[in-house]
């Protein structure tokens, strides 16, 4: 019998990953190619895959793929989706046919994830609460980037089970009177606030632009403003100018975002009971991780009047592989396979 191969792709606001690996019995699935691919330079993720499928490193196994699976930043329904910040229609079955697939199968971006912590190695995760995890208690998984994602898991018979979610377009609920401004800033543009217009990439840059309103927060430095106009990614411009402590502006913008970061894990940890542990993902945490590390985000996180003690016995880490998603969504065409 011939070779057998996975294909998967993790398919975000801004980048798309996809990957071809061996379909073997391992637990964790070998890859053979993978490639990063810019959204913006494509009209949908089709034309993505067929220039993926056609790499010499894939284009010869591609009559070998058992099984496909893409993680989608939107929700899923009939194996279908529309991208939420990006637009894109997407239809799993579809996509079978076109590109002569035995199955495609759609699932969240961050149920991927989810299913993709658990095979991650211990150089691959940042902690920054031990707390006192519980054996088969719920999960929460959450990653600002281009927009906000969220997965809980709940243990079922012999494992973890995911379950999407869309808690990133719950309301920002202000804690403190910096805040109720923000908040009062975003509603001119946006009406109703969700927390992803404040804890994701574009966030970062909405609060950058709120501070500069503020009365006596001052300017950016001449250095930051030649950098936000020369690179189009504005947020990564503000997040590294804020690590480096190049820009006392930048330095609030990062410090604000990463507060509201772990007041809203917070806030969903104590939905799900999360025991079993906070695993906080996506594009940003592990550019910033130092930052989410020097405590701001766990005061804000276990800031809970009554239940701070509760939050402070959950366990939180940081996902350090930018591709978990990836990883997971290669996981899910493994068990399609089998």
């Amino acid at each position: 019998m011939s070779m057998q191969y996975l294909l998967a792709a993790d398919v975000g606001g801004t980048k798309a990953a996809v990957a071809l690996a061996v379909a073997a019995a391992a637990a964790r699935p070998e890859v053979v190619a993978q490639q990063v691919y810019a959204c913006r330079e494509f009209a949908g993720l089709q034309p993505i895959l067929e220039n993926f499928l056609q790499q010499p490193a894939v284009a010869e196994h591609r009559g070998v793929i058992a099984a496909a699976c893409f993680a989608v930043a939107g929700p899923v329904t009939s194996n279908s989706t529309t991208l939420t910040n990006l637009g894109w229609a997407i239809d799993g079955n579809a996509l079978a046919v076109k590109l002569r697939l035995p199955e495609v199968r759609l699932m969240n971006d961050f149920s991927a994830a989810g299913r993709g912590i658990g095979r991650l190695a211990p150089g691959e995760i940042e902690t920054l609460q031990a707390g006192n995890p519980v054996a088969r208690a719920a999960r929460l998984i959450i990653g600002a980037g281009t927009g906000l994602g969220v997965g809980f898991l709940t243990w079922h018979d012999e494992g973890y089970t995911v379950h999407p979610s869309e808690a990133g377009h719950a309301d920002f609920a202000p804690i403190d009177e910096l805040q109720d401004r923000l908040l009062a800033h975003l509603r001119r543009s946006f009406g109703r606030v969700s927390y992803e217009r404040v804890v994701s990439g574009p966030g970062l840059m909405r609060i950058f632009s709120f501070l500069l309103q503020e009365t006596g927060a001052g300017i950016p430095s001449k250095q930051l403003q030649e950098a936000l106009k020369q690179r189009a990614d504005t947020a990564e411009v503000i997040s590294e100018f804020a690590m480096a402590r190049l820009d006392p502006l930048a330095v609030r913008a990062l410090d604000l975002f990463v507060s509201i970061y772990g007041a809203f894990a917070g806030n969903l940890a104590l939905t799900v009971m999360a025991r079993g542990g906070v695993y906080v993902s996506g594009g940003i945490a592990p550019r910033i991780a130092p930052k989410l590390k020097d405590g701001s985000f766990l005061r804000a996180f276990v800031q809970r009047d009554r239940f701070s003690d509760l939050l402070a016995s959950m366990p939180v880490h940081v996902v350090m592989n930018p591709y978990v998603g990836l990883l997971g969504a290669l996981l899910e065409a493994a068990r399609m396979r089998a």
